[in-house]
Parts: structure tokens; sequence; C-alpha cells
């Protein structure tokens, strides 16, 4: 590793590192008592999550604040939620610590119990106390972690009886510290969402009493609009401090600006042990998040990769997905791992069991995306840094690569941050670009690459977004293999031709514009009425070919006519001359024109761009395993950043 190097700067076009003359160097340090693993909160950072997301009243009147509870006489509460649970089957699995303890402080009457589940979800009590009349007392319970390898976590019970008052706070789950504690850095990607970036910051400044891992936060700028820019900024440096490291630099995507905090890192540490955990910028933050990730890593058997969870930000009480996998040969990302818990109601109940939504079981993820996600700076050692693959699948191939190495991926139940809804974010867009370029180059690096079942999937995508009258979104996909085809050499300069020459096709292309319902160009409002699809047909290749046929022969059922996103599937689209199509935001439309000669020139040049995957695939294999060193060397991500 590195020793302690110099701050850095950049040069030319604009870019500079404005990461402070003083860096910190970072170093390993002695612990100051016992480690909190997670903090017992009772209401959220935002209005609009919900205070049952950490604390659900069984019954009777209940004041939530953020640290502290009231219960008034005759009440209930458990602590059996999302945030309140502690996961203990994953510390016995893959941390040296078996014994937890929770700490709180009490003033009045009532029961607090410590309750357990298994990985059935079958609840039973592990420790309690009857309290008369405390008055600021200090509680703690220590529990052997001995019984939940399967699944199962634990959580507080309070209870108060007629006449009875009690009021909990400064709850805290600790275990013993390792001999020394991980220097750990947050580090930011942001691009043009200076707002969002300014608020994380300022959720991370009013917490920063409690985030006493958390050595460092840099902020990789890439935007023109900067985040330097806003009124609250010298604020937040300010309460920050020392912390705060701001860096600007070339847009160089999500993959350049989360590993520029590895690259400041590696230049800025004299231990081999450190942690950089990236965040989203337009994530909403639950502070807690980093003590609960940073506590895990810091006792951690082994140095793992430590994933955060994704909630659903337009519905907040939604986990994403509890753990996830890639299909890689199939090019399909973001697979829930079986029996983990998928676009889950946290505050409802599974249909087929009627219990509770809880991540019960515990299961093993694949990896974890880049909203939150802590990677310790051994694995960088061993691994290398990112692919320059610009946006999208970055997370998944590092993840896949560092498993190759001996690093697996947890994902941790109750570390989770909102972050918009993937289902609301329409699928034809530029980005879709990368997503299929770097899919294809991560199934050649990790996975068998069976050319068969690669060129069989990207032919079925290739003819539904044909019938779909989805021509921009057809050549996306050409441009993707075609690009996969000419090898590491599209990676040269970390995306930034390939993401103007991307934008430029796609400009040609009138259903990649998006219009204001009311202003669809060419047709009235009111001549727009719905026409639903009558569902998912039952024998889809014999659909499929009638379509094509019809597709062929110029045949349409409906001249024109509004579809719903969520209806907006090939064989409906294909009945259509003309389609107005809600996009999956639901901010606007998109105008889906039959186009026979564009249909059949897109038809012709995807078949033959598959056609050569299947015969220079494993050539263009090889190229890419070959370049994977450099690509993914220190040496290349400091040319990117003209350091």
């Amino acid at each position: 590793m590195a020793g302690k190097a110099a701050t850095a700067r950049t040069r030319a076009n604009g870019a500079h590192a404005a990461a402070t003359e003083e860096q910190t160097t970072f170093t390993e340090h002695t612990p100051q008592g016992r480690l909190t693993t997670q903090r017992g909160l009772f209401s959220g950072p935002s209005l609009i999550v919900s205070k049952d997301l950490y604390a659900e009243v069984v019954e009777g009147v209940v004041t939530r604040k953020r640290d502290s509870i009231a219960l008034e006489p005759s009440a209930r509460v458990t602590c059996n939620t999302y945030f309140g649970r502690f996961p203990a089957s994953y510390w016995q699995r893959w941390t040296t610590v078996r014994d937890v303890r929770v700490e709180l402080v009490v003033t009045g009457s009532g029961v607090v119990s410590v309750r357990a589940s298994d990985f059935e979800g079958e609840p039973r009590t592990v420790a309690g106390r009857e309290l008369d009349g405390a008055e600021r007392a200090e509680l703690a319970f220590d529990v052997k972690l001995d019984k939940f390898l399967d699944g199962g976590a634990l959580w507080l019970d309070l209870v108060t009886e007629a006449g009875q008052r009690l009021t909990v706070e400064q709850v805290r789950w600790t275990v013993e510290p390792p001999e020394k504690i991980r220097p750990t850095a947050v580090t930011i990607c942001t691009m043009n969402r200076a707002d969002d970036c300014l608020g994380n910051l300022r959720a991370l400044a009013d917490d920063i009493a409690s985030l006493d891992t958390l050595d460092a936060i840099y902020v990789a700028d890439q935007g023109t609009d900067r985040v330097d820019s806003r009124d609250g900024f010298t604020q937040v440096k300010a309460d920050l401090g020392e912390k705060l490291h701001y860096i600007t630099q070339p847009n160089l995507g999500g993959a350049g600006g989360f590993t520029r905090g590895l690259y400041e890192v590696a230049g800025h540490t004299e231990t081999e042990h450190a942690n950089v955990l990236f965040m989203d910028d337009d994530v909403l933050l639950e502070p807690d998040l980093i003590i609960r990730m940073t506590a895990f890593s810091n006792r951690a058997a082994n140095p793992i990769i430590v994933g955060g969870q994704m909630l659903n930000l337009l519905h907040p009480h939604q986990l994403h997905v509890g753990a996830e996998y890639a299909r890689l040969n199939w090019l399909e990302p973001g697979v829930p791992v079986e029996n983990s818990l998928s676009t889950a109601d946290l505050l409802g109940v599974d249909e087929e069991t009627g219990k509770p939504n809880k991540q019960e079981r515990r299961v093993d993820a694949g990896y974890n995306g880049w909203w939150s996600c802590l990677i310790p700076y051994e694995v960088v050692e061993k691994t290398g840094y990112p692919m320059p693959f610009f946006f999208q699948w970055d997370d998944a191939e590092y993840s896949y690569r560092a498993r190759a190495h001996g690093f697996p991926t947890v994902t941790l139940p109750g570390a989770g941050v909102w972050h918009a809804d993937f289902h609301w974010k329409d699928w034809d867009e530029w980005h879709r670009y990368f997503n299929l370029r770097n899919s294809i180059i991560t199934a050649a690096l990790h996975s068998e690459f069976n050319l068969v079942v690669l060129c069989r999937v990207l032919m079925a995508q290739l003819v539904r977004y044909l019938l779909g009258m989805q021509y921009g979104l057809t050549h996306t996909l050409i441009k993707a293999v075609e690009d996969f085809l000419a090898g590491p050499e599209i990676l040269r300069d970390g995306g930034v031709a390939a993401m103007k020459e991307i934008r430029e096709i796609r400009a040609k292309y009138p259903e990649t514009k998006r219009y204001d319902p009311t202003e669809v160009p060419g047709i009235a409002s009111n001549d727009i009425g719905i026409i639903n699809s009558p569902g998912r047909p039952a024998l889809q290749r014999l659909v499929l070919l009638k379509r094509v046929v019809d597709r062929l022969r110029g045949r349409s059922r409906f001249g024109l006519g509004a579809i719903p996103a969520e209806e907006a599937n090939w064989w409906h689209v294909a009945l259509f001359e003309t389609a107005v199509v809600t996009d999956a935001n639901q901010e606007g439309v998109r105008v889906r024109k039959y186009d026979r000669d564009r249909m059949v020139e897109l038809g012709k040049r995807g078949l033959q761009v598959i056609n050569r995957l299947r015969k220079e695939g494993k050539a263009v294999q090889a190229q890419y395993k070959h370049a994977l060193p450099e690509l993914t060397s220190r040496e290349n991500w400091k040319r990117l950043y003209e350091l």
C-alpha cells in the first residue's frame, strides 16, 4: 500500500482536487470502551418515514422521539421492526462476537424484555426486568449469540400496566471492541444533484457526535452544478471540519466517483486496515447505517464487503430486496436470493404464511448495490480497483471479482437507506447502453460465458424492442454489443466518449423523447384514449410469431391509443400503429410509431452483430481477461483522474 502521500492535484480542463491542503492520515486507533453496533432509535430521519419501522405501538398511548420513547399506562411497544432488530444471525455467522449487550436508560415503571426469533420467525424471551419507580436507571442485558446460525434476530419489547408510565432512552447495542478500530471514510459520488448531496452532508454533520468510527468524508463532485455553490455548504464544511474532503474531477460516472474514495484512502493511510463506505448522493440517509456497517466490519472474522440494504424512497415502508445476485449469462442483475424479501412491505405480512415481513433466514448475497456498500482496503489490495465502467454493473463486477479472491459480500439487515424506486425508472434511457455493454463484459470476466445462452437472451430482447416500436432502444442494444466486440480499448477513457455518442444516437429516434400528456406533437390530447392489454398470452411463442408476421405485413389492430406503463408489453404494443405510452416515472408519455423500414434495417443489423458475438465472443473474452489487471490498476485510475 502506498505510504502517506501529498495532496493530489488535478490539472487542465477545469478539474482540480479541492480535497483541502492538509489531508487526514488514516491510522487504526485504540477503542474507547465498548463498540456500539447500533442505536435503539424510535423515529426516522424524515417525516416521510413511518415510525413503525423503528418501534411499533401494539396498544396504548406512546410518544416516540428519535432517541427516546415514553409509554403511558396500559401500553405495549415492540422493537421487532426493520431498524429495531439486532441481526443476531449475521453477527454469529460472520463475526467473532459471541455476546451482545443491550444498554438503556429507564425512568418509571413497567417491564423491559429482550426478545429473540429463530430462523422460522418464532419468538421467545431471553431476558427481562420489571421496573418500579426507576429514576434514570441504567440497565444492561447480556445475551449470547449462540442459537441464530440459520436465522433470527434480537429486539426489545416494552410494557406498562394500569397506573404505570415508562420512558426508555439512550438504547445501545454494544459488543467487546477489537484491539484496534479501523479508520473509515464515506465516499459520496455526485453529479448535478447538489441539493441532495448537501442534504446528506447535513445529516452526517448533525449526527457526527455519534459517528465515532467515521474518520473522513470524501465528496467526488463531477457536475457543473456544484455542491460548494450552495449557501449551506460553508456551514456544513465548518461543522464537519477536517473530516470533509471536497474534490472536483471530470465526469467519470459512478465508477469514477466511488473509486476516487478508494484512491484517496490508499494514498493517505499508514495501515493495511481501512474501510471505504460508498454512498449515493440522492439517498435519504439513516446515519445509523454508518455505525452498523462499520461495527460489523470491525468485528468480522475476515475482511468482507458489507452491503447496506435499499428501501424504496417513493414507498418508504418497502424493502427493495433482502439480498441479491446476478445471473451473469442471462445479463440479469438484481435477482432476489432464495428466502430473501423482495419488494416487501416491511409493515405488512407475508400473504402465504401470515407472518410479518421480517428477514428471519440468513441469506448469502452475490453482490450489493453501491447505494451503500463498505469495502475494506484489504479487498482492494488483492482484487484491484473497480472497472472503469462509467455507469452500471460496476458494483456487481467488483463483488464477483472480490469473491474470486476470497472476499464475499454480506448484505446486512437493518442497515438501510432510501433510494429512488427502480421500477419507477424507465428502461428506455441512454444508460441502458452501459447496462448492456457492462453486463456482457462482466459475464465474460466472471462466468462460463455461454454464448449460446447469451445470444438467445439478446435475440429475445431485440425482437421485443422491435415489436414494441422501441427503435432507439434497439439501436442502443446493437451499439452495446458492437462496443463489447471492440474490446477493452472501449474503456480507455472511462466511458466519456461512449456516453456522448449513445445520447447522440438516441436523439435521432422520436420515441426516446418524453412529452407532457397534453402536449403530444401532432396528436390532439382529447383523441388519446386508453386501450388496455388483455394480459399475458398463454402461448407466447405462437403470439410472438403472429406479431412478427403482422408487423412485416404492416397490419395493426389499433390506429392510435394510450397504454399505461405497466401494460406496455410487446404483445400489446405490437397491435398499434401509434402508441402513446406512459413513462415509468409517471412524469410524461412517449410516442411510439410503427416504422417498417426502420424495423427491418435494425433487425438485420441486430442479427448481424449477435451472430458476430457468437463467433468472436470467446476471443474478445480473452482480451478483457488479459486487460483486467491494467484496467483496474491504481495507475490507470491516476491517468483517468489526470493527477
